[in-house]
This record gives structure tokens, sequence and C-alpha cells, in this order.
């Protein structure tokens, strides 16, 4: 069945659509005992049909090193291109690697359909699902920086307008022009997303002000990071089994067991090899773990234990980059309804199902218990000449009483560990 896959630039900068009976997959591994090579194939059909594509076939070719020409070798170029004609719907190759344009004009030329790399899918499914003014700046962002550098020509589809993915270019002739105008374009975008951010940063101000403690969410694509949001606040982010079902993180109010209020944001999905032009493009968004007091980490459980240790080192150097490393983490595994390999859930981990409430309970009195960790509630004795420091706890702690005296100022506060080692020495007895 015919279904369609939509690529959109949005700066009016071109917008194609084709339809595709069927897909090739490709791959290259440098030895054949790849262990995580079926893996990524299952990873990039999944993405595949998330953009509405068929996998028709897998081919995987082993050597060293890719050809510089055409990635595969002569001869595998050859049963690909052979493999297409006899089969008669294919009408995409899909690589799972990265392709230099040169590349993926050389290729269709031998084969006679549609070539793209895995982030050119990544990046179809993004243009798909983006939502907000924020999210679509982003994707166009992504969008035109991958598509600068290729504009290099693209074969014998270089002249055509329209044609589909991987026809990005109206001609030799305007491909100088066409690069200005990227440039130029992700310049003005850029600006937008920067004032976008800015407003983000006011926002992150005002909520320390608050001392209104907030969580983000963070996962693996498809680990049900939106599904959890859902459960705890009603959010109605949509939820699908499909990756990248959602890209705009969302911010809700949560009551936590004893009746404190905390903020949890939805993130958008991890996934191994992420593009680099993605988390340029994204930083606004993914910064929600920089600002974040506590990390949500949120693992599939009804996957194998080598899917759930894999995807977790990807998503835990992801936060690491981030700059989500070190703040206070709650493991969640969920979909614990259908979990496997239970033996080889970490015991600090909380088992739930986002889907049905299994456990819920359990995973807001672990939240509420890190919220708590090391706060107290104490009263604090200024001289007048440090009267100054009164500022610094309005920005990060709660000052519940204010008693100015003739030789100072008392304040009561509630206020973490952090705080208060830093004021230790005025507090009363």
């Amino acid at each position: 069945m015919k279904q369609p896959i939509f690529l959109s630039f949005f700066g009016g900068c071109m917008e194609t659509e084709i339809k595709l009976t069927g897909a090739v997959l490709c791959a290259l591994s440098e030895n054949t005992s790849d262990d995580g090579l079926d893996a990524s194939l299952d990873e990039l059909e999944r993405l595949l049909d998330t953009a509405g594509g068929q996998c028709v076939a897998r081919m995987v070719q082993y050597r060293d090193k890719p050809d510089v020409r055409t990635y595969f070798g002569k001869g595998k170029i050859e049963e690909l291109a052979d493999f297409i004609r006899k089969d008669g719907t294919v009408e995409l190759v899909v690589f799972n690697n990265e392709l230099s344009p040169s590349q993926i004009a050389n290729i269709g030329d031998e084969v006679g359909v549609r070539v793209i790399d895995r982030t050119m899918l990544i990046l179809d499914i993004f243009a798909k699902n983006a939502v907000t003014a924020e999210g679509k700046l982003q994707v166009e962002i992504a969008c035109l920086r991958y598509s600068a550098p290729r504009l290099v020509g693209h074969g014998k589809d270089m002249s055509r307008l329209g044609g589909g993915i991987g026809t990005r270019g109206p001609g030799e002739s305007k491909l100088e022009s066409d690069r200005r105008h990227l440039n130029r374009r992700i310049a003005a975008l850029q600006a937008q997303l920067d004032e976008l951010e800015s407003n983000r940063t006011v926002q992150h101000s005002a909520r320390r002000k608050s001392n209104i403690k907030t969580a983000a969410i963070v996962g693996y694509t498809n680990a049900g990071k939106s599904t959890l949001l859902n459960y705890l606040t009603g959010a109605g982010i949509l939820a699908e089994d499909k990756l990248f079902a959602t890209l705009d993180p969302t911010t809700r109010r949560l009551k936590l067991p004893d009746g404190q209020d905390m903020l949890l944001t939805d993130t958008v999905g991890f996934i191994d090899r992420l593009p680099t032009h993605l988390v340029k493009a994204f930083k606004s968004t993914l910064d929600e773990l920089k600002y974040a007091d506590i990390i949500i980490e949120v693992t599939d459980a009804s996957e194998c234990e080598d899917e759930r240790r894999r995807k977790r080192a990807v998503t835990e150097s992801l936060i690491d980059e981030l700059g989500g490393g070190g703040k206070p983490l709650v493991l969640v595994y969920n979909k614990c309804d259908q979990e496997t390999d239970s033996d080889f859930i970490p015991p600090e981990a909380v088992r739930i199902s986002a889907k049905s409430g299994d456990n819920i309970d359990g995973f807001l009195e672990t939240l509420n218990g890190i919220v708590n960790a090391g706060r107290r509630r104490v009263w604090l004795k200024f001289p007048h000449s440090r009267a100054g420091e009164l500022n610094n706890l309005y920005k990060n702690a709660s000052v519940l009483e204010t008693d100015y005296t003739d030789d100072g100022v008392r304040v009561f506060v509630e206020c973490g560990s952090d705080i208060y080692g830093k004021y230790a020495d005025f507090a009363e007895p």
C-alpha cells in the first residue's frame, strides 16, 4: 500500500512529497560479529515505518572501510541495483550510515531510485512531528544545516523540481544563490530561536525564584515518557507506539504526596547516533536537562536486557553531554506489566506501568523523597553588614518569615542542604 512521506523545509525553500511502496535498508559493518547490527537495522526499520515507508529488504556489506565513491563496494552496488530492478516495488534506498553528497548522487545513478541516509530519515520525521513555533524553527534550522553542504549536485536528479526526498537542488546554475539563501535563512531563523531561548531563560529564572522543584523526564524514544506525563498530570500529549511521536517540550504542574507542587517537563526522545545538526538545533529544548533539579530517566522494561543496556548507555551519555550529569536521578523502568529479563533490572529502579498506573504511587513517593532530601527549616540571623545575603536566599530558598531587629535581620527559611551549608554559621540554635 502506498503511503506518503513528507519532507518540508519550512522557509519556502522547498517542499516535496513522494509516495513509495517500499524501501531497501542498507548498512555496512567492519566485521561479521557485529552484535548490534540487527538491533540498529530494526531501529532504522521503525524509523522508516514512522515516516510512512515499508521495508522490502535489508542488505549488509562487511568490509573494512566504505568505498569513497559509492559507500558499498562495486559488486554490492551491482547486487543492490539488480535486486531493485527485479523487485519492481522499491522506490527508496535508506542507508543506516551518514553518506556524503557525492555518495548519495553516485549510488542514485547506479541503482536508479532515490537514496537517503539515516540522518535524512530522522529529519523527515522531525519535520512531520514538530508542532510549536519553537519546534518548527528548530527542525527547519536542522534541515537547512544538513542540506546546505549537500547543494553540490544530485546526479541525474539535479535538474528536477520537487521530485522527492533527495532532490533538493533546482539546478547547478542556481547553486551559489541557493547556498547564500540558505545561509541567510539559517541566520534569520537562529535569531528567532535565540529570542525564544532568552524567554525560556527568563521562565527558568522565575521558577527558581518561586522555589518550585523541576524534573525533566528523559529517555530513549518510545520509552513511554509522554505516557507517564499524561498519567501524572493529564497533559494530553500525543503518545503513540512510534519513534519521535512528540518533539516539543511540555511542562505541567504535579502535586506530590506531601502536598508540595513541582514541575515536570517531557523532553524529545533520545536515539543512538542522534545527528549533530539536531542536537545543536534542539539545544534550547534539551537545555531543560541543564535547568532541571531532578532527572527522571525512563527505560522500556519490555525490551531484552541487551537493548535496555544499550539504550541506557546512549541516554546517560547524552544526559552528561547536555549538562544533566550529577543531578539527583530517579531510574524508572516503564511497561513493567510487559517486562522481560526481570533479573537484570537494577534494584534501585522503580518499576511502573505508565499506561495502567501500576506502582505510580511508589514512583511518587520516591520522587517526593528526593525533593525533600536534605531540606530543613531554620532561623538564620544576619548582621546589618551582611543583609545583602538576603537576595541570594530569596532566589534559592523559601523565606517563610522575616524579623527586623536592632542588630540584624532574622529570617525563617526552608532550604536545601547546599544553601544551609553556605549559611550554617548564621543559624540560630
